[in-house]
Order: C-alpha cells, then sequence, then structure tokens
C-alpha cells in the first residue's frame, strides 16, 4: 500500500463562460450533477463533484464563467470564482478551441498569474477544430503565460479526459479521503431538482427567457401509501412577458418544462415523483439582495 499512497485534493474549473466547464465535470465524474446549456453563464452557484477510485479523492469545483457583472448576480457570480482560486490544489482552466482567444481569457490569465496554484491549460471542443490549427492555439496562451500542462480534450465525447485524470492525480498529494466514495456531490438533492428544472427552461426557451430565472424548491413530501414523492417548485421570472413564455399556449411549455424536469429527477432519486410548477414575476430580482440570498445566491459570503 505504501507504493500507492491515496491521493486526494480540490480541482477548480474555471474560464469564460461557455467553455464546457460543466460538461467536462459531468464527463469527468459519469453522471450529470452540472446543468448544461449552449447559452453562456449557465453556471451561477460553485458546484462541487467528488471523483473517487483507487488512486485516490478528487473534489472538482465547476465556478460560474469569469465575465464583466452586469447586475448583482453577475457581480456575485463573478466573485464566486475569482474566491475559488484562492482554495483549491490545481487550476483547470477552460478555452474554446473554436472560438480562440479572447479579451476574456486574458483577463482570467491575468488573474491566474496572480497565484501560486499550478495551472492547467483545458483545449476544450478540439472535435470541432482541424487538429493543425491546435497547435498555434496552444502557443498564443502560452505565449501570455505558463502552464503546468498543456491537455487538449473534448468535454462532449469524453476524448483526452482520461489523460487528464491522469495528471491530475499526478499533481495531488497524499492526503484524506474528504467524502464517502459512493457521493459525488456536496450539493443537497433539493439544489440539483432546481437546476434541473432550470436547465429544460434555459433549453426549451432558447433566447426568449435569458437568465432572468430562478428556481426554488419550495416543498418535498413523500406520499401517505405511495412510493411516489410529490416536489412543488416555483420558477420566478422578472417580466410577465416571461411568464407568458414559459406557462405557454394553454399551459403546453410549463408542462413540457416539468415533463423533462421531472424524468431526470426520477433518475436521480431512483423514485417516481410528482413534480407540480408554479411560475411567479419577481421584478429585477438579480439585483435585491434579499430575492438573492433566498434563491440561493448569499451575496455576503464573500
Amino acid at each position: 500500500m505504501a507504493d500507492n499512497p491515496f491521493k486526494s485534493g480540490f480541482a477548480a474549473l474555471v474560464g469564460r463562460p461557455n467553455t464546457g466547464k460543466s460538461t467536462l465535470l459531468n464527463q469527468l465524474l459519469g453522471q450529470k450533477i452540472a446543468i448544461m446549456s449552449d447559452k453562456p453563464q449557465t453556471t451561477r452557484n460553485r458546484v462541487q463533484g467528488v471523483y473517487t477510485e483507487e488512486r485516490g479523492q478528487v473534489v472538482f469545483i465547476d465556478t460560474p464563467g469569469i465575465h464583466k457583472p452586469k447586475h448583482r448576480l453577475g457581480d456575485f457570480m463573478t466573485r464566486t470564482a475569482v474566491t475559488t482560486l484562492r482554495e483549491v490544489d490545481l487550476i483547470l482552466f477552460l478555452v474554446d478551441a473554436e472560438e480562440g482567444m479572447g479579451s476574456g481569457d486574458k483577463f482570467i490569465m491575468e488573474r491566474l498569474s496572480q497565484t501560486e496554484t499550478p495551472v492547467f491549460l483545458i483545449v476544450n471542443k478540439i472535435d470541432r477544430v482541424h487538429p493543425d490549427k491546435l497547435l498555434p492555439i496552444i502557443a498564443a496562451y502560452q505565449e501570455i503565460m505558463p502552464f503546468d500542462e498543456v491537455i487538449p480534450v473534448s468535454a462532449l465525447n469524453g476524448n483526452n479526459v482520461p489523460v487528464l485524470l491522469d495528471q491530475v492525480f499526478a499533481k495531488m498529494e497524499e492526503g484524506p479521503q474528504f467524502y464517502p466514495e459512493d457521493q459525488i456531490t456536496d450539493h443537497p438533492e433539493r439544489f440539483l431538482m432546481a437546476e434541473m428544472i432550470r436547465e429544460k427552461v434555459l433549453h426549451l426557451t432558447h433566447e426568449e427567457v435569458p437568465h432572468s430565472i430562478a428556481v426554488d424548491i419550495e416543498q418535498i413530501k413523500k406520499r401517505e401509501n405511495s412510493d411516489t414523492v410529490y416536489v412543488s417548485a416555483v420558477i420566478a421570472v422578472e417580466r410577465k412577458s416571461q411568464k407568458g413564455i414559459i406557462i405557454g399556449k394553454q399551459g403546453k411549455m410549463l408542462k413540457e418544462i416539468g415533463q423533462k424536469a421531472r424524468e431526470d429527477i426520477e433518475r436521480m432519486l431512483g423514485t417516481k415523483i410528482f413534480l407540480e410548477i408554479f411560475v411567479k414575476v419577481e421584478e429585477d430580482w438579480r439585483n435585491k439582495p434579499k430575492q438573492l440570498r433566498s434563491y440561493g445566491y448569499d451575496d455576503e459570503e464573500y
């Protein structure tokens, strides 16, 4: 056993919005705990995913995309991501091979150059670019700052993800097991349910309802003499017109959101659920500290 010490540590996934951090986290864990969307700024809170195997345990932290804030919620998200950099053993800096370097990448590298934490450059979405273009992309980033490792991956298809895991474990030191081996996240089921509902809204409403929604799970209750769990959720929007879009003609959109979210939640819980969703208007909630706290974005922590 002395030849194979148990290693452990924390690794943060950082990068611009929509570089595939949540997709990579889900791929690393082999199941879905972070919501995925082709819209930027999908992740709002730090989502911790726990990966355990015989070599050790790595707690991966999926941070909100670092961007220039436009409201108090955006400010909270950016501070959350930057704060995480001081708390981890390794930083995985994800960039989009298809889009190339942007001003947001340069801003993040400025922050990363100020930390002593090892940084891996993870060039994601390599399945979307010709291999000949990869080396110039990598060279452009290396001109700005040195990286401990450079690993091209496809988070969506899993290409090179095992190589990434090998390199992550190589950087970790001998340490304790932080979580039970069958636990994959530190977030409660209530949080994951809300995220699954929010994901369906983002997928199904497209550009009509951007990020001005929040989801609150008001009640989880097992029904008497039944294996079915009753879940009551509220979707908050900022405008009346958005409420109409989410509900849809004759309630069709809300029904589809509920049906798809219910399927995900049932897979997570391993039991039948009855999901009831309500929609309410809370004007400008993203700029109101009380509302931000009520939806789990605790501004005062930072």
